[in-house]
């Protein structure tokens, strides 16, 4: 059974990365942000220009693979080539400590997903 709209046949794939099973970059995971730093050009891949436009306001990983309609690992291995290019910059998330007087952080702490999980289990 296959999704309306949705084309990733191996082909398919096997072309956007020219054969590639990995990115050239360990730059990448699922919230790493990506910000374009041009406008695309004439002649780029579709994908790479689609991910250029995309990417004026920070997006991360995993919503240029959705809006693309790829699996993620391919999403690095474009991302990769855009960033080898200096087409596109990265970060991530902030990850140290909480600003002190800050209602919250960006990213939970051990404890609190730990809560969490002990939460959804009970549920």
């Amino acid at each position: 059974m296959t999704r309306s709209g949705r084309d990733d046949t191996p082909d398919r794939l096997y072309t956007l990365t020219g054969g590639r099973t990995r990115p050239d970059s360990d730059a990448f995971d699922l919230v790493t942000l990506v910000v374009s730093e041009c406008a695309p050009t004439i002649g780029m891949q579709s994908e790479h220009a689609a991910i250029l436009r995309m990417c004026q306001a920070p997006t991360a990983v995993v919503e240029i693979a959705a809006e693309l309609r790829i699996p993620v690992g391919i999403a690095t291995i474009l991302l990769s080539d855009l960033l080898h290019a200096g087409r596109i910059t990265v970060r991530h998330p902030h990850t140290g400590p909480a600003t002190p007087g800050a209602l919250w952080s960006s990213v939970a702490d051990a404890s609190t997903l730990e809560k969490v999980l002990v939460g959804l289990r009970k549920l």
